[in-house]
């Protein structure tokens, strides 16, 4: 495996859009975070959350190759298979795998969770992660027609992985509040 600079210029080759660059940013950090949780790879959780999206503009998000042609490139860049997998599997709809490990549902649920803070933070007068409380985050887990592209029932894969939603959105908050600059906030 090479060093995380290599992957993300190699996800920066494929990934042109700054929000796209932003949810995979975030996306690490999150997943960073619960392999600690899990006492996990930092390295490899990470990378999966920075790369888990890194086909979505060659594939003009179509979902049913979003996930596989990510899943092959990284392959291809020799990267674990664990890592691989959970990158197929983050998307479901492209495969007739269904997510079976911890790794998978906590990318599932961790690259799904930045999108909702990241719209709750929006609506703060200061527009901070870092303002963002919990309350506010679950919340607006509840009220489908805010952020309502953000698919709810893979955030609650958290609870599948052992985590209650109010704890994995500290979790998340956590890792993403030392970014927020980076990530545009």
């Amino acid at each position: 495996m090479k060093n995380r600079e290599y992957y993300l210029k190699l996800l920066k080759r494929h990934i042109t859009n700054p929000k796209m660059i932003a949810h995979s940013l975030a996306s690490e950090a999150v997943l960073r975070k619960l392999a600690g949780r899990f006492g996990e790879s930092e390295e490899i959780w990470g990378l999966a959350g920075l790369l888990h999206d890194i086909d979505v503009e060659i594939t003009n998000g179509d979902s049913l190759r979003h996930g596989p042609v990510g899943a092959e490139m990284l392959k291809a860049e020799g990267l674990p298979e664990e890592l691989v997998e959970a990158v197929l599997l983050h998307n479901e709809k492209a495969t007739q795998q269904k997510r079976s490990t911890t790794f998978h549902h906590a990318l599932a649920a961790g690259e799904t969770i930045t999108g909702l803070i990241f719209a709750v933070a929006l609506v703060y007068p200061d527009k901070k992660i870092s303002s963002v409380k919990t309350k506010s985050v679950v919340k607006r887990m509840k009220e489908k027609l805010f952020a309502a592209s953000v698919n709810r029932d893979a955030i609650m894969e958290c609870e599948t992985i052992g985590i209650p939603l109010d704890e994995f959105t500290v979790l998340a908050l956590e890792a993403l509040s030392p970014i927020e600059a980076e990530l545009g906030f």
